[in-house]
């Protein structure tokens, strides 16, 4: 898998929810904060206004997208000067997978499609915490078409849900929110500004992250990553170093330990096996590095994570 196939694959726990809502003038709505959390809101008809906790409000049309990879608190509202309603507070524990709702009076009519992941902080990558807490795609004229195909997909299978609609959705929101974080970590004016952007954008960075995100089991050293890069030892690492913010196999040990705790929740494997695929040659030895990155132990971790999910047990998406 490729950097951010598996950014998305490791941050998500449980499955997504979604609502398509109709929202009718006079309206507005304020999201709580939701820390633990990702969503995007996204207009499929009409127009409105988002309203960020801090800064101003920004106006919203058909086929715009706002991305907060945060859980940070907002509103949205057909008038910004209209102050917003307190948010309702309401949970629940295990959300629909997509729903929909009508909110507001009788005058026009906004839809928008909101979607939510819970997230589980143990295995947040750091390309997400480079993220702003707003991210807003506008729906520019032959920008983005693969990221509008998929949300009218979506929109369409949450409106007339048919068999098979369930793993439909699931794919269809990863195909999304891969769609969001592609359009903004290649976007030339991210990548001036370094960090991760410029890490992806980079071709030899680019090329030694991707071996080791493949093939996190081979026996990695700076020099053979340098020679996947195609850049001297010194360079490669000096390189890595600057856009990453941390040496090549430091990252190479936080993500097989990252994989390695999402594959003893996921999956049933013994943890000698696990600790194979991750490229550890002993399972004394993996079971010390996790134990210093998590603080437990595997089979620990493994029974913990199971009887108690990561927090974020999710939030109302919509007022009902």
């Amino acid at each position: 898998m490729d950097v951010l196939s598996d950014v998305v694959a490791l941050m998500r726990t449980g499955r997504p929810v979604s609502a398509r809502v109709s929202w009718r003038a006079p309206w507005g709505q304020t999201f709580p904060s939701a820390p633990g959390s990702a969503s995007f809101q996204i207009v499929l008809r009409g127009s409105c206004w988002f309203v960020p906790s801090e800064g101003e409000p920004i106006p919203l049309s058909v086929g715009d997208v706002v991305f907060l990879p945060h859980g940070d608190s907002y509103g949205l509202t057909d008038d910004p000067e209209r102050p917003l309603p307190p948010p309702t507070g309401c949970r629940h524990d295990d959300p629909e997978l997509f729903t929909s709702a009508g909110v507001g009076g009788s005058g026009a009519e906004t839809v928008t499609l909101v979607c939510g992941y819970r997230l589980d902080p143990r295995l947040a990558h750091p390309i997400l915490r480079s993220l702003p807490p707003v991210i807003h795609l506008t729906a520019t004229l032959g920008c983005h078409p693969e990221l509008r195909a998929a949300v009218e997909l979506l929109a369409g299978e949450i409106d007339n849900p048919r068999l098979g609609a369930d793993t439909i959705v699931t794919s269809l929101l990863d195909a999304v929110q891969l769609y969001v974080l592609r359009a903004w970590f290649t976007s030339g004016e991210v990548c001036t500004h370094g960090g991760w952007a410029a890490a992806l954008a980079d071709p030899a960075v680019g090329r030694a992250l991707d071996a080791m995100h493949r093939a996190p089991e081979r026996r990695w050293t700076v020099e053979s990553l340098a020679s996947q890069a195609g850049l001297s030892r010194a360079g490669f690492a000096r390189r890595f170093s600057e856009l990453v913010g941390q040496p090549p196999l430091a990252y190479l040990t936080w993500w097989r330990l990252a994989t390695a705790a999402r594959l003893l929740v996921e999956s049933d494997a013994p943890v000698s096996e696990i600790a194979a695929r991750v490229g550890y040659g002993s399972e004394f030895a993996f079971g010390n590095a996790f134990k210093r990155e998590y603080g437990l132990a595997p089979g620990r971790f493994r029974r913990r994570h199971a009887l108690a999910p990561a927090a974020g047990t999710g939030r109302s998406i919509a007022a009902r």
